[in-house]
């Protein structure tokens, strides 16, 4: 004897929510003027010039500074592409994304990376080690705890978001 079947489909709202938004993209010129949006700007100006005063240099013979020089494109490339987000408003189409904690997690994340990698680069600077490199790398060094301290403030900032969203 047959058996009858039912099928029921169902709509995401994530869908009708992209549907609906329009398809252009906002620009928020103001966000740069913003001490986070200052403290990202700094990020990727001062993380790019960490990883190209060590990728200038024979890096790839030292393991610490590998470490060193993922941890600086990795978050480089994370900080344009959130910069970009934030420049373009993109955050407010996707609000099913928890962004205060995205930001949190992100910059949380990147100061403790960034603050090890700091101490691992100044600690392997050493004129033993190869003279003509030792300007680069001890510079590096300097560079690389700005940024860290930079992150350390945007970690700030975003908790401060973030606190203020999870008591509303």
């Amino acid at each position: 004897r047959p058996r009858s079947h039912t099928v029921t489909t169902t709509t995401s709202s994530f869908t009708a929510n992209l549907s609906a938004s329009s398809s252009t993209l906002a620009y928020d010129r103001e966000f740069l003027r913003t001490v986070p949006g200052l403290l990202m700007v700094t990020e990727i100006v001062l993380g790019l010039l960490v990883w190209t005063l060590i990728a200038g240099t024979e890096y790839f013979l030292y393991p610490a500074f590998g470490w060193v020089m993922f941890v600086a494109v990795f978050y480089w490339v994370l900080t344009v592409f959130f910069l970009i987000i934030y420049m373009t408003m993109t955050y407010t189409r996707i609000p099913q994304v928890p962004w205060t904690m995205v930001g949190l997690c992100f910059n949380g994340s990147a100061f403790v990376l960034y603050l090890i990698a700091a101490i691992v680069d100044a600690s392997s600077v050493t004129k033993d080690l190869d003279n003509h490199n030792y300007n680069s790398w001890a510079a590096s060094s300097f560079f690389a705890f700005v940024v860290t301290s930079c992150y350390a403030g945007n970690t700030y900032f975003s908790f401060i978001s973030w606190r203020s969203r999870t008591l509303q």
